[in-house]
């Protein structure tokens, strides 16, 4: 588990010095999340103490979620008061995010073979 925190740390602060460096406006964890990504393309599989790490990692998600809980319970009123431009901010980006789900399975998905007469 130690190995698996490891490499993960190790990857974003990859990341995050290639994001400084090359001055990206991408987040260094994403940039380092990529490369993670791309080496385990390369290598064709993850390793065994990293799969089983990560795991572990898995099962402890939802620890996560606290401080988001924590986090919009302090910010009640705020949330409160901008109750319906979120509202439809949720509501426009769903549908726009639906439709252009649908644009781009409708440009690739393959043609339906002809059925024999």
């Amino acid at each position: 588990m130690l190995k698996t925190l490891t490499v993960l740390l190790l990857y974003q602060l990859a990341g995050e010095a290639a994001a400084l460096a090359l001055s990206l406006p991408v987040p260094g964890p994403l940039i380092g999340m990529l490369m993670l990504l791309a080496t385990l393309v390369v290598r064709g599989q993850a390793p065994a103490e990293l799969r089983e790490g990560a795991t572990q990692l898995l099962t402890h998600l939802s620890l996560l979620f606290v401080p988001a809980g924590v986090g919009i319970m302090v910010n009640f009123a705020r949330l409160r008061d901008e109750a319906w431009p979120i509202a439809v901010s949720l509501v426009l980006s769903t549908a726009l995010t639906i439709a252009v789900t649908s644009l781009v399975l409708a440009r690739f998905r393959p043609a339906a073979p002809e059925k024999a007469a």
